[in-house]
């Protein structure tokens, strides 16, 4: 699978697009319902949410 995007060029203008990105996650946070993950590649860190359900 390869990306179509790096962390450091997502925009406003991505958000409710399908985008594929590769790096390592470096922090999570779980808040229940609800977990927080930040996935880092070289260009850049991306905040990724994941929903129960």
């Amino acid at each position: 699978m390869l990306r179509t995007h790096t962390c450091g060029e997502l925009r406003l203008s991505d958000v409710d697009k399908t985008v594929t990105l590769c790096g390592w996650v470096q922090r999570v946070r779980d808040k229940g319902h609800m977990a927080f993950l930040d996935l880092r590649d070289r260009y850049g860190v991306t905040q990724v949410i994941s929903e129960e359900g």
